[in-house]
């Protein structure tokens, strides 16, 4: 994978000056006489730091997803996310990661949602790609645009338009966005109708929104599977328990971004969809910026693919493992980790003895071991009193496996702001 930044310098640091080079400067110096404030002023320019306020997890799209007819070449798609923390300044960074042809975006803006595919036309602001309102993605890339200045407020929905040119026959994307996204055929860019608009319920090469980062301004990030990507939430309602925890954040006047990396179907350690835990986890976790805290939900779809005892054992251990990788690597970049336990698989289609007796492993190691900074007990959360190892039935979403809106909501506000400082 590359990355193309449009508004990024790259820069070497020398550890030593040669002798030619500091008479260089001397000289320099002199001859420039009345411009050295001017330039002292650019080399002690920072660069702009950025901190995480929306972001998604990237995977292939797979055929059952993709967009439907017109498709994308040649028209227009307007997508809509909520972000968490606001700012006075965003970029939003796309993906072209799994595509096997160049992606080209002729234009693209951000627009406050006026619900549904309609915008806030007074707040409607074009993007820029290193100056340049048209650029190309190079598959396997992913891509910032340029900074702007724009007053975003914390919780808004936010429709980000995209006119596209050529686009590839495979996508990057998440489909599982819980939200409705408009295709609309042409390039209708300005074009603030959609009411005619195909929908569609997935997102497509969007990836991240950055606002500038203060003093006070910072990050959580959250890897894990369907549960936490809202299977069972409500499409539209932006409820999955991230939107519950960042909802109660910015009730708190927390200036902290919620980012959601969950993909449904996915496995911390091999199979599952989309690019495994360990595997994602630098790209997902490690590359996103401002993160300071991180939370660990995943797992339960390894347990669920075990097919005996023995195997079991085996994951729990691969599983335990896993954490203490990532715990490690988080450490190491000054990242807090807090684990959260598996929530209660009996009576759905994962239940057997011998997974539950997995589960039951895992959840004692992060409960026990102090490894993790901090536990977050959505299994205690949601497990029914007369049977601790079955979801609470008022809070399931009809498989025992995936909780509904009650049970995402009982799962957020479960979390202790205390853990963020």
């Amino acid at each position: 994978m590359s990355i193309q930044l449009y508004n990024g310098v790259k820069q070497k640091k020398s550890s030593f000056f040669s002798t030619q080079t500091i008479v260089t400067i001397i000289i320099f110096t002199l001859v420039l006489g009345p411009f050295n404030n001017v330039w002292a002023k650019e080399l002690q320019s920072t660069p702009q730091k950025w901190v995480g306020t929306w972001a998604t997890a990237p995977q292939l799209v797979e055929p059952n997803n993709m967009p439907p007819a017109p498709g994308l070449t040649g028209n227009t798609l307007r997508q809509i996310v909520r972000v968490s923390v606001g700012g006075k300044k965003l970029r939003i960074k796309f993906s072209n990661e799994y595509s096997l042809a160049p992606v080209t975006l002729k234009a693209v803006t951000i627009a406050v949602s006026a619900g549904g595919s309609a915008v806030k036309e007074s707040t409607n602001k074009a993007l820029t790609f290193n100056g340049k309102q048209e650029v190309t993605m190079e598959p396997g890339s992913v891509m910032y645009s340029d900074g702007l200045v724009y007053d975003l407020k914390a919780g808004a929905d936010m429709a980000i338009t995209i006119s596209f040119g050529s686009t590839s026959p495979t996508i990057t994307g998440h489909p599982g966005s819980r939200t409705t996204s408009y295709l609309i055929t042409g390039n209708n860019i300005a074009h603030s109708d959609f009411s005619q608009a195909v929908k569609t319920d997935h997102w497509y090469i969007i990836n991240g929104i950055e606002v500038d980062q203060s003093k006070h301004k910072a990050a959580v990030a959250i890897i894990g599977d369907s549960i936490t990507d809202g299977r069972g939430s409500g499409t539209n309602k932006q409820n999955r328990w991230p939107d519950v925890l960042a909802q109660k954040l910015l009730a708190e006047k927390k200036e902290i971004g919620v980012l959601n990396l969950g993909i449904g179907g996915n496995c911390v350690l091999r199979g599952g969809l989309g690019p495994t835990g360990l595997s994602r986890f630098n790209r997902d976790i490690l590359q996103q910026n401002g993160v300071r805290w991180l939370i660990v939900l995943e797992g339960v779809n390894d347990i669920g693919g075990v097919r005996d005892s023995a195997a079991a054992v085996q994951v729990a251990e691969a599983l335990i493992a896993a954490y203490s990788k990532i715990i490690s690597q988080a450490h190491s970049r000054g990242i807090k980790v807090f684990g959260a336990t598996i929530t209660p698989i009996k009576k759905s289609f994962y239940y057997t003895d011998c997974r539950e007796k997995a589960r039951n492993t895992v959840n004692e190691w992060i409960r026990t071991s102090g490894r993790f900074d901090a536990t977050i007990d959505f299994d205690r959360v949601l497990s029914d009193p007369s049977n601790s190892s079955t979801i609470i039935p008022e809070a399931q979403s009809g498989d025992y496996l995936h909780p509904n809106e009650v049970g995402y909501e009982m799962m957020g506000k479960s979390v202790k702001l205390s853990l963020f400082r």
